[in-house]
């Protein structure tokens, strides 16, 4: 079938044949040498007119990246609009060309970074005279997945954070001073973006937790809530000489109490809540001490009884004693009545004590 096709496309005749067999060894060289060079010219053609756009523009704005770059770049794999684009807005910025190459546009691209961004912010921070970031470090910023340009944007104008957070879900800092007052504070922190630190420097949640601290700590180091509201400047004063941007990406440029409210009684509150401890020990103290008692008091009544028993059963023994020694001669019969009168007095006596009724005066 491809043989039919072929003869179909280029009909070979009679005539034909006797053609390309008068043609010589050399003709038939050189018209394959005209057929690669068309393709050739074809193929120029092509990427010029692919590229000639680009390389007009940068010609135009003086980027310095020719044809031959821009057709490597397609074979890097590079978006060769992206990285002219770049390079472009760089050289009318009037950054270094000798540190914003070419190459290096690229390797930041073939990296997963974000090219324009990072030129973007170089242009801002040389507007705004800010001498700290240079294209290593604006890289380096963009491969950590930092936003660079936000970050040189709040370095130009600090931002303000709200301490607590509001979506944490509390609205105020709670601080008890030393005689026992709650005071609810709002503070606003404003800080900006240190550039230097930005990799690997803690973000506004740690500068949040390190200001909240610090408010709390110096509402207890007073010594009355009064003087927290004389002068409410002593408490920012206070944590900003700790220092507590340290180690951040942020610099805290100033803290200022935006509101500050007098809660509860904590102290009193407190001493109430022990002074009910302290009764509820005293009351089971108090309990266990009874249940002493009444332990103690069983165990006399039952000592009693035991004595009662141990006289009720001497007092069995009596008569026979007394029968044992009228029997023997030891005890006369007078003794014995006047043992028995003597016992009907004591009776008598017990009887009348415990019927008298005291007499009123």
């Amino acid at each position: 079938m491809r043989v039919l096709r072929l003869f179909t496309i280029f009909p070979f005749n009679t005539m034909t044949f006797h053609l390309f067999a008068e043609l010589s060894a050399l003709q038939i060289i050189g018209l394959a040498i005209a057929g690669l060079f068309g393709i050739a010219l074809l193929v120029l053609f092509l990427v010029i007119l692919r590229f000639f756009p680009l390389w007009i523009q940068s010609i135009m704005a003086g980027a310095g990246i020719g044809p031959l770059d821009l057709l490597g770049m397609t074979f890097r794999k590079v978006n060769p609009e992206v990285i002219l684009r770049s390079k472009i807005m760089a050289v009318q910025a009037g950054l270094d060309d000798k540190i914003i190459t070419t190459k290096s546009l690229e390797a930041h691209y073939l990296s997963g970074g974000n090219v324009p961004k990072v030129i973007q912010s170089m242009i801002a921070a040389s507007k705004a005279k800010i001498l700290d970031l240079d294209y290593k470090l604006a890289a380096a910023i963009d491969l950590a997945g930092r936003d660079v340009l936000e970050a040189v944007r709040t370095s130009v104008y600090p931002k303000v954070i709200d301490c607590p957070a509001p979506s944490k879900g509390r609205v105020t800092l709670d601080g008890v001073a030393k005689n026992g007052i709650q005071l609810k504070v709002k503070v606003r922190v404003t800080v900006r973006t240190n550039l230097r630190q930005l990799i690997g420097g803690a973000t506004e949640d740690t500068i949040i937790a390190r200001v909240g601290e610090g408010i709390i700590s110096a509402i207890g180091s007073s010594e009355t809530h009064g003087q927290v509201l004389e002068n409410p400047d002593r408490i920012s004063k206070a944590v900003l000489a700790r220092r507590l941007d340290a180690e951040t990406a942020f610099e805290i440029v100033s803290i200022d109490i935006a509101d500050i409210d007098v809660g509860e009684n904590i102290g009193a509150r407190l001493q109430a809540d022990q002074a009910e401890a302290d009764t509820r020990v005293a009351r089971a103290r108090a309990e266990g001490r009874r249940a002493l008692a009444v332990a103690a008091e069983q165990e006399n009544i039952a000592k009693i009884e035991e004595s009662r028993a141990k006289v009720v059963e001497a007092e069995a023994e009596v008569p026979t004693a007394i029968a044992e020694s009228i029997g023997t001669g030891k005890l006369g019969i007078m003794d014995y009545y006047r043992l028995k009168n003597i016992q009907s007095d004591t009776e008598m006596r017990g009887s009348i004590a415990r019927g008298a009724i005291p007499m009123k005066s």
